[in-house]
């Protein structure tokens, strides 16, 4: 059997309820295992949620829960919001289940007994926010750490540590022999500058239960809990061991933002290497969101809420919007008057329009009957397919959305150059006119499929209109001629229904 392609986007904690940064990282994640499938490819899908470490303990305790109680009743929201994001994830983790925590104590226990751990003590500061200890280093000027790390306590007490200062010249020397290990090349040179420029500090991998209980506890040593981090990385091979029949580890891709770049760049291969297992072939590293130029915070009132989005607007719009606007890489910037003037141009003006008057003028001068195969764009239509295919491939999601978006353009182009309208009033145009309908309805066939890991309730909505009952599910379809004639389509119907008021739909189409 061959190896899957294994995608995981990381694990949330669960102090809190999903916000656009999550959707955003679980949504490309999901276009490109959607992408992969399509393509032939056995894809295993992962996502999940963080739920120890002391933010929990900390959150449950201010709302008066239990701690595994505190994290049943989030788990349950993050969840439902993966099924509302459309994601085809095929598992989801909780670090507190029973699989996880026996596999991390096991792979403890390993470590311990090959000798990478040793017990200290440790005196100096600690940020409860980040869950991480800090160094002179971190101190700004003025000798205050940055705001971002919360209250910083200072702490003396013993924990155990991981030998990480042995792995850095191996681990600076993979980074430069694998060039697409941590993507985009940006993303790679910061690694590489900090490896370079920092001697690694060991790394604590244990908190006292007396000042943490909330964790999964040593094997060797029941007075400490599992250092957070050294727990959730392990799920991304806890999950591949739990399902080891299917052939998963290596992972392929870890989509990841750019805030935990140092814990999956340094920390995990330097623990994989000591594990004895291979090394993530890549990890893809996303920017932040902001809204309206400034960081989302819910002190400002400024958080942008993807589950509102969705619910007012529906969710392939938020999906195209996240990733029409902001390639994998960079920061982005929401505005809600972005946002809505998307909607319009592209989606219902663009896709939308394209479709309905497609399939209403097939329904109109053909009675729904598509006429013989014509050729006529479809050499363009091809190069289109071809150049999205290989964006998609090479993660380049925003590549893709504006070349199928260049295809959109064209057949709208080619309804305003060649008038099928006029060409109906005159007979001796029956001919041409059958070919005009043919193209432009095969062309909404053929970006049914195309989009289909970007959209796939609208990509599904296109095909039913077009009386075609399989899902556009396979790259193969996209293959021009797909549409045979003789078939009849379905009733089109607006795909993006016009937005007059922002918070209300007239349900008209824009035609």
């Amino acid at each position: 059997m061959s190896k899957r392609f294994y995608i995981t986007t990381a694990i949330d904690y669960v102090n809190g309820q999903p916000h656009l940064g999550h959707a955003y990282e679980k949504i490309i994640a999901d276009v490109i295992a959607r992408a992969r499938r399509s393509m032939g490819q056995q894809v295993f899908f992962l996502t999940g949620l963080d739920e120890h470490g002391q933010k929990v303990q900390q959150a449950a305790l201010a709302e008066k829960k239990d701690p595994q109680a505190y994290c049943d009743l989030l788990a349950r929201d993050w969840m439902t919001f993966a099924t509302r994001l459309g994601l085809t994830h095929d598992d989801f983790v909780r670090t507190t289940q029973p699989r996880h925590k026996e596999y991390v104590q096991a792979t403890l226990s390993k470590l311990h007994d090959r000798g990478h751990f040793y017990k200290s003590s440790y005196s100096g500061f600690y940020s409860t926010k980040e869950e991480t200890f800090l160094t002179e280093k971190d101190r700004q000027p003025d000798g205050t750490f940055d705001p971002a790390y919360g209250e910083v306590v200072e702490l003396k007490e013993e924990n155990y540590y991981f030998k990480l200062k042995e792995h850095q010249e191996w681990l600076v020397d993979h980074l430069e022999k694998n060039p697409d290990f941590v993507s985009p090349p940006h993303r790679r040179n910061e690694v590489l500058g900090f490896l370079k420029n920092n001697t690694l500090e060991d790394l604590c991998i244990s908190r006292p239960v007396s000042r943490l209980n909330w964790g999964i506890p040593l094997p060797f040593d029941r007075e400490f809990v599992t250092y957070v981090w050294f727990d959730a990385l392990v799920n991304y091979t806890s999950i591949a061991a739990h399902h080891a029949d299917l052939d998963l580890w290596p992972a392929d891709i870890h989509v990841i933002g750019k805030d935990i770049i140092k814990f999956h760049a340094v920390y995990w291969p330097i623990m994989l290497k000591a594990m004895e297992l291979p090394l993530p072939r890549q990890i893809l590293v996303h920017g932040w969101w902001q809204k309206d130029g400034a960081r989302m915070s819910k002190s400002l009132g400024n958080v942008v809420d993807p589950v509102a989005i969705m619910n007012e607007w529906g969710v392939d719009p938020l999906r195209f919007h996240v990733l029409r606007e902001l390639d994998i890489g960079p920061d982005g910037n929401w505005t809600d008057a972005g946002f809505q003037a998307r909607y319009g141009a592209e989606l219902a003006n663009g896709l939308g329009n394209l479709v309905n008057r497609s399939l209403s003028m097939l329904q109109r001068y053909r009675q729904g009957i598509v006429p013989a195969v014509s050729m006529e764009l479809a050499a363009e239509t091809i190069q289109a397919t071809q150049e999205t295919g290989e964006a998609l491939k090479q993660n380049h999601l925003q590549a893709g959305l504006l070349t199928i978006w260049g295809l959109i353009s064209r057949a709208n182009q080619y309804v305003d150059q060649t008038a099928p309208f006029k060409l109906a009033k005159d007979p001796a145009q029956s001919q041409r006119l059958d070919a005009v309908l043919y193209n432009l309805v095969e062309i909404c066939r053929v970006l049914a499929v195309l989009a289909w890991p970007y959209l796939p309730e609208t990509a599904c909505k296109i095909h039913a209109q077009l009386g075609l009952a399989q899902k556009p599910d396979q790259w193969s379809l996209s293959a021009w001629g797909g549409l045979a004639e003789g078939h009849r389509i379905g009733v089109p119907s607006p795909l993006f229904p016009r937005r007059d008021d922002p918070h209300k739909s007239s349900g008209r189409s824009i035609n």
